[in-house]
């Protein structure tokens, strides 16, 4: 082989391991945006996958059927009704305020991954402000969560936390069948 066809062969290796290492790249700035949108709380009545161990936060967080149909079987009284439902309309207050951080940090997200050169510094701090920010609601949904354990009795807890991990492997059941049924490309 003579120095020329050497050289040609180590180019195309080097930018074939540049192709690689920008596609890689690319891809793991696209998982993160896309896992930092699928992270963030979407609002009253979306439902929150995630949250491990608690009650749909986002399906409560408007406080109406939601609210109503988590405590449905608990014999929960009126007022139990009324002050949890209160609780979660607060919290869906409080992170409706978020909505439009959200939204720009997205927009932010879509500007740094189209630049022509991708900004991994920029990428790895939109990516620690989505995380804050997704801290704040975990906090506060759990706030909520708490406030509402309060109000309802042990047994209600009790009661409502076994709904809750059968609803969980209802759900984990529905996912394993997707992921099996699902096309292979």
């Amino acid at each position: 082989m003579s120095r020329t066809e050497i050289a040609a062969a180590r180019r195309s290796v080097g930018q074939r391991g540049m192709k690689w290492m920008l596609s890689g790249m690319v891809v793991a700035v696209a998982a993160t945006f896309a896992l930092s949108a699928w992270a963030q709380p979407a609002g009253p009545g979306a439902g929150m996958h995630g949250m491990h161990g608690m009650a749909e936060p986002g399906m409560m967080m408007g406080g109406g059927r939601g609210v109503d149909r988590m405590l449905d079987g608990l014999n929960a009284s009126e007022a139990q009704r009324s002050q949890i439902r209160q609780i979660f309309k607060a919290a869906a207050d409080d992170l409706r305020g978020q909505r439009e951080q959200r939204r720009a940090l997205h927009e932010r997200g879509l500007q740094i991954f189209a630049a022509p050169t991708v900004d991994a510094a920029a990428a790895e701090q939109l990516r620690q402000q989505m995380q804050a920010l997704h801290e704040q609601a975990s906090k506060r949904m759990l706030q909520a969560m708490l406030d509402a354990g309060k109000v309802l009795t042990p047994e209600q807890r009790a009661k409502l936390a076994e709904r809750m991990k059968q609803r969980g492997e209802i759900m984990r059941e529905r996912m394993d069948r997707m992921q099996r049924e699902r096309p292979r490309q």
